[in-house]
């Protein structure tokens, strides 16, 4: 009787965002538009960076980073969504559930590092200007970045082996639209009390001390930009810094909403709800932000539309 509560589980059934039959193909064409932007606005990001030689400094070298990021880790989720709104039957393979744990935490880790190596460019930027191009120099932006990478991959590869450490029994349907941690844990049939320990324990490497650490940083950039005597010089520093703030609150707020709250706030909705907030909506926003409140990536934008409207 034991043996066979254990069977081991050879695919998930996801229930996706709905239930409803007659919601399935409206949710398919707005998701699909939906990625569509994603991939359209951050590739535009990335193309304007290249071609144009005055956005070669280190803030966009970051914001170029951000923008591929944004494109993969939608892209581990985005295919698969659209494929089962039009499915009947909404299953996932083991092995495809591990890869799609893997690789989605990879990339959202990743982003939560370039997110802060961004707060200390632009802190770097405001507090010694006149040195910002030696301090930041090509190799430690390529450092720093690296380690972004690098951070993402590992962390998400403790974080997987934790999850898929766990035993799941006959019960193999998931309450979401993705193969995600926390409805992973809430699956298992065994006790999950260590893999949630060592979740946590990322948790605060991954979320907490990016969030710290970037609160510090704009508190010593306030705290610079409040000592400037000109109006417009400040306004001037507070604009450089306002498009990374906004996607920092953004991401930041929603992703911790889900990982960082207590047991007894969840429901299996609002998970469902804020998942997508920070997978569809945010990096659909990203672009928007950085090109509408960004005098340098409009300019590039208006030059590239003056190439193509002249062929």
């Amino acid at each position: 009787m034991e043996s066979s509560n254990l069977t081991a589980v050879t695919e998930f059934i996801l229930l996706g965002l709905s239930t409803r039959p007659e919601l399935q193909v409206p949710l398919f064409l707005l998701f699909l538009m939906v990625y569509l932007m994603i991939l359209l606005g951050n590739l535009l990001i990335v193309l304007l960076i290249i071609v144009n030689t005055f956005l070669h400094t280190p803030m966009y070298f970051f914001l170029t980073n951000l923008s591929i990021i944004e494109v993969c880790y939608t892209s581990c989720v985005f295919p698969q969504m659209l494929g089962h709104f039009l499915a009947e039957r909404k299953s996932i393979s083991y092995s495809c559930c591990v890869i799609q744990v893997y690789t989605f935490l990879s990339f959202g880790i990743a982003e939560c590092y370039i997110l802060s190596v961004m707060a200390y460019d632009r802190y770097i930027a405001i507090r010694d200007p006149l040195r910002y191009s030696v301090t930041m120099n090509r190799s430690l932006c390529v450092r720093l970045v690296t380690g972004s990478w690098m951070g993402g991959f590992l962390a998400s590869l403790v974080a997987t082996v934790a999850t898929f450490q766990l035993s799941f029994c006959q019960d193999n349907v998931i309450n979401h639209f993705l193969c995600e941690m926390p409805a992973l844990f809430r699956l298992s049939c065994t006790d999950t009390s260590q893999a949630e320990l060592i979740s946590e324990i990322l948790c605060v490497f991954t979320l907490l001390s990016p969030v710290i650490f970037i609160t510090f940083s704009y508190i010593h950039i306030i705290n610079i930009v409040l000592r400037i005597r000109s109006a417009q010089g400040r306004r001037k520093a507070f604009s450089t810094c306002s498009s990374h703030l906004l996607v920092v609150i953004l991401f930041f707020v929603t992703v911790m909403s889900l990982y960082m709250r207590p047991k007894s706030l969840y429901s299996p909705e609002k998970d469902k709800i804020i998942t997508v907030f920070y997978v569809a909506f945010t990096p659909t926003l990203n672009p928007l932000i950085y090109s509408l409140r960004n005098k340098e990536v409009k300019i590039a934008l208006r030059k590239l539309l003056g190439k193509t409207s002249n062929t």
